[in-house]
């Protein structure tokens, strides 16, 4: 086999030995047809997975064995040309392997987006898919969970932020079948379903590489659409949280299951919020205050004591605001019907981005 291998690279040097023997006779230069022939036998060298530093010592002992020789050939200007052109030789030659390497990780590249494309779009024959997924790494016939990180800014493949949290993961996990990308200038995640450690560690390094900005994580699902529909989860999460104003720097899709169910029915949500909450708005200052009052009041767990911290109030003030949306409104926060009543509509309300925006 190596022996083979030999002989395969030796082709590479095929009119090498003519070339010194010419510019040794004529102190030439290569010429242009010379040049590319040896960026040629370069590009196919790194096609054939040949190493750039076993031929460039093929080129070294070749030089060696071609040397010119004999009184009409020698002496230090013969030399000094012979290694000028075995300089241009062997330049060219790493020239023509470089760029094939280059190409081949473009490539790469072009075939690892269009992938993430197709996966995370529902895409393409999933058989095919499949076949696919095992080159980046992934096996689709397994449960998998994906991750979403935002950002200040969008990031990409190549992005500084992105190279950060992946050499982390790998560092921690090493090869766990965990694939790191981007998509619409978000950071993505997408692991094995059983291995949230995974997940809550890609969390964590997101959240810092981002300088705080929110990371949602969607369930477990099995096969190629599973992906699409984590991933699908995790976007609508972060857009929920987004739109409630929670303050969580990692949310989790399982956590919030009750929000879509509230929010599928929008008309019926608005009509919810308009009749419970919208005579505070008669209220001095507008319904805003009186709602964050509500808001904060249940995320307390009902707890005047520990709401009026949150708000900067006093237990009394505080008192007073919810006897106040009581007179108004009709609805006690402290009787667990009304409450019940008063919490859903605090949280439509959020969802429709009511009071600022008419519904």
């Amino acid at each position: 086999m190596t022996d083979q291998r030999t002989d395969q690279r030796e082709t590479y040097l095929t009119g090498y030995a003519e070339i010194l023997a010419g510019v040794a006779g004529t102190g030439r230069r290569l010429t242009r047809a010379e040049l590319e022939e040896r960026r040629l036998f370069g590009e196919q060298a790194a096609e054939a997975g040949h190493s750039l530093r076993s031929l460039v010592r093929l080129h070294l002992d070749a030089t060696r064995a071609s040397w010119p020789g004999g009184s009409a050939a020698s002496g230090p200007d013969v030399t000094d040309t012979v290694l000028a052109a075995v300089t241009q030789a062997v330049d060219a030659f790493a020239e023509g392997y470089e760029r094939a390497q280059r190409l081949a990780v473009r490539q790469e590249e072009a075939a690892r987006r269009e992938f993430i494309d197709d996966l995370l779009y529902g895409r393409s024959d999933l058989g095919r898919l499949a076949e696919r997924a095992e080159r980046f790494g992934l096996v689709l016939s397994r449960v998998h969970a994906v991750a979403v990180a935002e950002g200040p800014e969008a990031y990409d493949d190549a992005a500084p932020v992105t190279r950060i949290v992946e050499t982390a993961l790998i560092s921690r996990f090493g090869d766990r079948r965990v694939l790191i990308t981007t998509k619409n200038g978000q950071l993505i995640c997408i692991a094995p379903g059983d291995q949230d450690d995974v997940l809550s560690f890609f969390a964590k390094q997101a959240y810092a590489a981002t300088h705080g900005n929110r990371v949602a994580i969607g369930r477990p699902r099995s096969g190629a659409g599973g992906v699409v529909h984590s991933y699908e989860e995790a976007l609508g999460t972060l857009e929920l949280a987004t739109r409630l104003g929670l303050d969580e720097p990692v949310v989790r899709a399982a956590d919030m299951l009750v929000y879509p169910v509230l929010a599928r029915d929008r008309q019926a949500m608005a009509d919810l919020v308009l009749s419970v909450l919208g005579p505070l708005r008669e209220a001095r200052g507008g319904a805003e205050p009186l709602l964050r009052t509500l808001e904060v009041y249940f995320d307390a767990g009902c707890t005047a004591a520990e709401a009026a911290r949150r708000l900067a109030l006093s237990v009394r003030a505080l008192t007073y605001r919810l006897d106040r949306i009581h007179q108004l409104t009709g609805a006690n926060a402290s009787e667990p019907v009304h409450r019940y009543t008063l919490q859903t509509a605090v949280i439509g309300a959020r969802l429709l981005g009511w009071p600022a925006q008419e519904i």
